[in-house]
């Protein structure tokens, strides 16, 4: 990623690279939760002569997470991804000790959704063949890169699987930590989400979700209750149902202009997604009008 700053000519910022895997990590964890969303339990957690850089946990999962930096490029992501995942699995009951002795807090095993466990790595660059080594829709391993500029400047990136259609259960069975591992971890797509609904209801997800990306550079993410699109932060929650799309748009009570009032105040109920604004659609009726909302959340949502 090239960097130029505005003046009366474009000057070219140039990369000032970081010197240590600590100090990429230290980095991370002050601002853990503005990049990643993740709440700080643990650095340096060390068990069974593992020792994870970054313990974090995801409230919105319900799941722990697993952070490790790199500098060098001399490593697989599958083996020690798969390593550290088995290596939480086999020891849940010292994760959960270990959230609780950190942040003051009572979690139970029974919290925790263990199901929705993953591994990030976060390096300055990433090989080609680490780059397509996570090529799988349902890998529990993401690759995150990180570069620093002489403005003091940084940027996180996440790198995107490229049209992934094959599943990690494919060489699960030649590997026996991977094949204990996949057992337990899910990780959701889009079709899982569609697989139930009507043809009507695959139309409009699409027209929407086209409609949804063309508004700004959203990611789509795929949780275990909805379908999620995100700029920074989940700006609207997805849930396509058999004959409905279920919503819910990402800003707080009071603060959504809602003329026509198609969405409903959810802030005292219990949903699934996040915000407290839902809404119900089975035709692409409102299809503009709903959009308009959106745009309201990605400008509130936006990083």
């Amino acid at each position: 990623m090239a960097l130029y700053k505005i003046e009366k000519d474009l000057t070219y910022i140039k990369e000032n690279p970081f010197k240590l895997e600590k100090e990429i990590q230290e980095l991370t964890e002050r601002n853990l939760k503005t990049i990643l969303g993740l709440d700080f339990v643990k650095s340096e957690f060390s068990l069974n002569n593992f020792r994870i850089d970054t313990l974090a946990f995801d409230k919105e999962a319900n799941a722990f997470v697993i952070i490790e930096y790199k500098r060098d490029k001399n490593f697989s992501v599958i083996d020690q991804g798969y390593a550290y995942l088995s290596l939480m699995l086999n020891n849940k009951a010292d994760f959960i000790l270990e959230f609780n002795e950190n942040l003051d807090k009572t979690l139970k095993r029974n919290d925790v959704d263990w199901s929705q466990s993953r591994v990030l790595f976060i390096s300055p660059s990433f090989t080609n063949y680490q780059r397509e080594a996570i090529n799988f829709k349902d890998l529990p391993i993401e690759l995150w890169e990180i570069k620093r500029f002489e403005n003091n400047t940084v940027s996180f990136e996440h790198i995107q699987k490229a049209g992934a259609q094959e599943s990690i259960k494919t060489i699960s069975k030649t590997d026996i930590t991977i094949d204990n591992v996949a057992k337990e971890i899910k990780v959701y797509t889009e079709q899982e989400h569609l697989d139930n609904v009507s043809e009507e209801i695959k139309e409009l997800y699409d027209k929407l979700k086209n409609g949804i990306l063309n508004l700004d550079n959203l990611e789509v993410k795929p949780k275990k209750k909805y379908i999620a699109f995100v700029s920074g932060r989940n700006v609207i929650d997805i849930h396509p149902q058999k004959k409905a799309l279920k919503m819910w748009i990402n800003m707080n009570k009071g603060e959504l202009e809602d003329t026509k009032g198609l969405t409903r105040d959810v802030s005292a109920t219990g949903h699934w997604g996040n915000g407290e604004y839902e809404l119900q659609i089975d035709s692409d009726d409102n299809l503009e009008y709903i959009l308009s909302l959106v745009k309201q959340s990605i400008k509130k949502n936006k990083k």
